[in-house]
């Protein structure tokens, strides 16, 4: 009697650190197969947050750069109806010397619980709602490693924001739209899309 069974498919070959950063960028199905084969994700955990961070505490060591993130500081406190007056602004100016810091800080311990958030959902919605049977880990090293296109972002933008000394988005969509005016509802909703993470989006 013939055999028709199928033939059984070898598993991807485990990828080397560098070599799954690279392949996110460069062939992201295939990286993507290899790291669910192989669900590693400490290792780009560590060299994705440190990127990141790197990247977005860079400006910040600039007396611009802190100003400048000094002041949206101020306006994202405004926008939630708080009045900053000449004494908190004083005292938040005295404190900006530590921004760099704290900043680190926050974003080292911030992007481990947002993998982990964003794994727990997909999780939900694909094996939950849609009957999928991957297993939480594989699901959380396909989020650690989507942070490389985070991490390709800050690589971009934290030098270029350094020597802008400025912290205002160099990659929104406003940005590659000059032609709409200053303050529209366009201008305003194009300055919310950021290419990256649609990028980071289509990749995940």
């Amino acid at each position: 009697m013939t055999n028709t069974a199928a033939p059984t498919v070898a598993p991807p070959a485990p990828k080397s650190l560098v070599a799954r950063f690279v392949g996110i960028v460069t062939a992201p199905r295939e990286t993507f197969e290899a790291v669910v084969a192989h669900p590693k994700w400490l290792g780009m955990l560590l060299l994705t947050t440190a990127i990141i961070t790197a990247g977005a505490v860079l400006p910040m060591t600039t007396e611009a750069g802190r100003q400048a993130t000094l002041d949206r500081q101020v306006r994202q406190m405004e926008s939630f109806g708080m009045t900053v007056n000449d004494e908190m602004y004083a005292q938040m100016q005295k404190n900006s010397g530590i921004t760099p810091y704290t900043t680190a800080a926050s974003l080292l311990v911030l992007y481990p619980i947002i993998a982990l958030v964003s794994a727990g959902i997909l999780f939900a919605v694909f094996n939950a709602a849609m009957g999928g049977t991957a297993s939480f880990k594989r699901v959380y090293a396909v989020v650690v490693h989507n942070l490389v296109i985070s991490a390709v972002a800050q690589m971009f933008t934290g030098p270029l924001n350094y020597f802008r000394q400025s912290m205002a988005s160099a990659t929104n969509l406003a940005v590659m739209l000059p032609m709409l005016e200053e303050g529209s509802f366009l201008a305003r909703l194009a300055g919310m899309i950021d290419l990256f993470l649609i990028w980071s989006v289509i990749v995940l």
